[in-house]
Parts: C-alpha cells; structure tokens; sequence
C-alpha cells in the first residue's frame, strides 16, 4: 500500500468522520472505499459503469434493446 496525503476543509473533514464513524471504518479506509466508486471498474469498459441507469419502462426491454436505442424500423 502506498501512503498519501489529502487535504481537506474542516467542514468536509468533519463530515467524512462522521460518516467513516457510522460505518465503524477508520477515516482512511472510507476515503479509500470512496475513491473505488469513483473509479471505473478494472476488467469493464468504461461505459459499463452506466450500465443499468436508465429505465424503459418496458419489461421486455432487454429483448428489443436495438428499437429502444435507435428507434423503430420504418
């Protein structure tokens, strides 16, 4: 592991505390957990992280994904 260091306001400081403290995590290791879901996921395109964003509204969707994407064919 490679040590860093950040800076940060007081304000943004007492906020992550509070939230690494509620997850009974170390400050550090909620900065590290943050900055992860703020990366793209290693063995995925990056466009994958959209993945699932958007809803249709049609349950059979996953079935006609060309037509919802690009329009019906004339």
């Amino acid at each position: 592991m490679i040590r860093t260091q950040i800076s940060l306001d007081k304000h943004d400081y007492e906020l992550v505390k509070r939230e690494a403290k509620a997850m009974g995590i170390s400050v550090a290791e909620f900065v590290r957990r943050t900055i992860r879901l703020g990366l793209p996921a290693r063995s995925q395109a990056p466009w994958m992280r959209y993945a699932g964003l958007v809803e249709s509204g049609n349950p059979n969707s996953s079935q006609t994904v060309d037509e919802i994407v690009y329009g019906s064919k004339d």
